[in-house]
């Protein structure tokens, strides 16, 4: 079992793009979510499939098992999460010796950008970039899970969308 330690944050601006090591397309779906528990499937690039379940711990921690499965099984997991879905472009970099993941989401969710910063411990202070703007650690509305369920929150940056 894996621990997930992250501190998540809206995204400002593209002051980050020039720091890109790597990016994937992602097509995440959910099977099952009940409370702080939540069961996915993750399909990178059309190559690569994972269910993870995730159980949470704390605002920023969650035990994570991830299993590589078939892609053909994630495409029908895929069909059966009743719409639960999130599309999004994944761009990796690295500052500070610290990993940040940065999500451009598509479809319902086109114009939302976030960032999330893995740590080792939920002590860890990685220097916050200059184009981060709120941190969402913590608010179950800025979940993957729930951005899923129920689109864009209210009152977030995506009520002043054109």
């Amino acid at each position: 079992m894996a621990l997930e330690i992250e501190r998540k944050f809206l995204v400002e601006n593209d002051g980050w793009r020039n720091a890109v090591e790597s990016s994937k397309a992602i097509v995440q779906a959910y099977v099952a979510i009940d409370g702080g528990t939540s069961m996915r499937v993750r399909i990178s690039d059309e190559t690569q499939a994972e269910l993870t379940v995730k159980v949470g711990v704390s605002d920023m921690t969650r035990h994570e098992f991830e299993y590589l499965i078939p892609v053909a099984d994630a495409h029908a997991m895929a069909q059966a999460s009743r719409g639960r879905l999130i599309e999004k472009t994944r761009h990796v970099l690295t500052i500070d010796g610290f990993v940040w993941e940065i999500d451009v989401y598509a479809g319902q969710l086109a114009g939302l950008v976030t960032a999330e910063v893995e740590m080792r411990s939920e002590s860890d202070d990685p220097v916050l970039p200059s184009w981060l703007g709120r941190e969402v650690t913590g608010d179950p509305a800025w979940s993957n899970a729930m951005l899923a369920m129920n689109g864009w929150p209210v009152g977030g940056p995506g009520d002043e969308r054109p």
